[in-house]
């Protein structure tokens, strides 16, 4: 290999796409997708440990008794595997909602107040790990990546939403023109809400804002909801109580 030394992580990695004398094979996607995670996985650890600005790629190389030339097999940068980690915490994240969506018990309405209070649940009981992602969330180093993950959660979101949003206009609770074009429209919005819930959150840490101005703002963002689905007032419940105060209390 021209010299060089290839630790038995970087074989692994190699044989997850097939090389042999540098042929490219039949893709190994059990393998690939196993290797990957673990790369995931790792950076999700340390992220929450030691925080995103203070991890370094050695960190996660260290962790795994990996190579370099494994690591950037799967990444090209410490930001692209940001982005991985984000993505499973929203995969993770819809997963557990998923079940509310195909429920057919339940009518629109309360569905959308269990999908918003799932996920903020969720949130919950990873507190450490979001707070470990706010300050990078913010950063302007990572506006590319804020943008890309911004363009994959409507991505995401939005088939999950519109079918809530045609159950509740085939209910006559939701008056709007065209599900998708709604929930693309709220999930934007959703956006602009957790911008505003993370500069609510510091000012709360830093005792610029009351738990009753942050409530407030939290409404206003319901009402505007509502009045995108064309549903009664106070249709829309954003946060449940103890989401609200183990955050803003």
């Amino acid at each position: 290999m021209n010299g060089e030394e290839i630790d038995q992580s970087e074989i692994i990695d190699r044989l997850s796409v097939g090389y042999t004398g540098g042929v490219a094979r039949t893709l190994n996607l059990a393998v690939h997708t196993v290797r990957r995670e673990a790369f995931v996985e790792a950076a999700q650890r340390l992220m929450e440990s030691r925080g995103y600005e203070q991890m370094s790629i050695q960190d996660v190389l260290d962790e795994l008794q990996a190579s370099r030339g494994a690591f950037y097999h799967y990444f090209d940068s410490k930001q692209a595997l940001l982005e991985a980690v984000i993505d499973r915490m929203v995969d993770a994240a819809l997963a557990v909602v998923a079940p509310i969506v195909a429920d057919q018990q339940l009518p629109a309405i309360a569905k959308l107040d269990r999908v918003f209070s799932g996920i903020g649940r969720w949130k919950t009981e990873r507190k450490s790990l979001v707070l470990a992602l706010l300050t990078v969330w913010m950063s302007d180093d990572n506006a590319i990546v804020r943008e890309k993950l911004r363009r994959n959660m409507v991505r995401r979101l939005v088939p999950t939403l519109s079918p809530i949003i045609q159950q509740g206009i085939d209910e006559g609770t939701f008056h709007a023109d065209s599900a998708e074009a709604t929930a693309r429209v709220l999930v934007m919005l959703l956006q602009g809400f957790q911008d505003v819930a993370t500069e609510l959150f510091l000012a709360r840490q830093a005792g610029e804002i009351d738990a009753a101005g942050v409530e407030q703002t939290f409404t206003e963002y319901a009402a505007a909801f509502d009045r995108i689905l064309g549903a009664p007032a106070g249709a829309v419940n954003l946060i449940d109580r103890a989401v609200l105060n183990e955050w803003f209390g």
